[in-house]
């Protein structure tokens, strides 16, 4: 009878702003990743503390003589040994039950998992939102790739304007050294050491164009897809708590039973609000990123195409007019590292 009651609890599905089938997931590595996620969240013992009464008061234990009419005698003091042995057994109480609930919650979210995964158990979903991660996650990638990207430009135009730099060192040498061909040194060695400092200027732009895309990619997308991941987990117990409700729900209505439910129902509520909770800061991170992302990018993209345009065109002015626009600031001559290098 169990089987066929959990058989028709596990059909039961709860759509929000929409459905979908169950048995439409893929069955790949994932599931072994998802319960190493949900095993890996274990309790934490260390942050254990004795909250029972009797425990570290200020009487320690001892009945003062008011209490004991006529008799004029005290309470004797406990030893030290018979209180640490008390409260060693007091945190291994506690110690012992968050590991338990910890099990008990582990047990329930992989059973739910593992149910979800063969098609065999329900899962709320709010596709509006989940369409949403979804796509945060897929602009994280493609932004990521940008990055390295641009990153690769950097290093590599460094190179080139170190390369410049020489090569400008060497002509001016030569002019001096080369009389019948001073001038024409002289000539080249002035165009390399004007696209050499033309170059640390795009660098610097570029390399202001990359830290601001770190930022958002690994700071603010991160942020807001750690609230994301809490929302998931939370989402699994949720539906976890819920079809432990239903299948005590669809069962015989005993003294034990009643007591069993009356815990579920509570257990179930408690991960509602947590869940509705999550939901609700991952709709409002989601709605303001995708502000902050058009802003920071808009500014980056117009710097990034000013200065490139700039730089080839042979247009110093406009260049150097880019970096003010911007509020780009170049480190000084013989400062230790421009300021175009990206900190590793």
């Amino acid at each position: 009878m169990t089987d066929g009651l959990m058989s028709k609890a596990a059909t039961m599905e709860i759509p929000i702003n929409g459905t979908r089938d169950p048995g439409s997931l893929p069955e790949d590595d994932g599931l072994e990743q998802d319960l190493q996620q949900v095993m890996v969240s274990g309790p934490n013992l260390n942050e254990t503390s004795i909250v029972s009464g009797g425990y570290g008061g200020t009487a320690e234990g001892i009945i003062p003589t008011s209490t004991v009419k006529g008799s004029g005698l005290h309470q004797p003091h406990p030893s030290p040994t018979a209180m640490g042995d008390e409260a060693a057994r007091g945190i291994a109480g506690e110690k012992f039950d968050i590991v338990k609930k910890w099990g008990i919650n582990t047990y329930k979210c992989t059973k739910q998992l593992i149910s979800e995964r063969f098609g065999r158990g329900s899962r709320t979903v709010d596709l509006e939102l989940e369409t949403q991660i979804e796509l945060l996650r897929d602009t994280k990638r493609k932004y990521e790739c940008v990055l390295q990207l641009a990153r690769a430009l950097t290093h590599h135009f460094y190179s080139l304007v170190q390369t410049q730099h020489a090569l400008g060192d060497a002509f001016s040498d030569l002019s001096q050294k080369s009389p019948e061909l001073q001038e024409e040194f002289g000539c080249n060695a002035e165009t390399q050491k004007l696209l050499c400092k033309n170059g640390e200027t795009l660098l610097g732009a570029v390399n202001f164009f990359v830290s601001s895309i770190n930022t958002l990619v690994n700071k603010t997308m991160e942020d807001t897809l750690m609230t994301v991941k809490q929302y998931e987990t939370a989402r699994l117990e949720y539906d976890a708590y819920r079809t432990d409700l239903e299948e005590l729900s669809l069962g015989p209505r005993d003294a034990s039973t009643l007591c069993r439910l009356e815990a579920a129902q509570s257990h179930f509520q408690n991960h509602k609000e947590k869940y509705e909770k999550l939901r609700a800061d991952v709709a409002i991170k989601l709605k303001f990123l995708e502000e902050n992302k058009i802003k920071v990018m808009h500014k980056q993209l117009l710097l990034f195409h000013n200065a490139v345009s700039a730089y080839f065109a042979g247009n110093q002015q406009q260049l150097a007019q880019t970096l003010r626009q911007f509020n780009i600031k170049l480190k000084t001559p013989g400062a230790e590292k421009p300021s175009w290098l990206e900190e590793p």
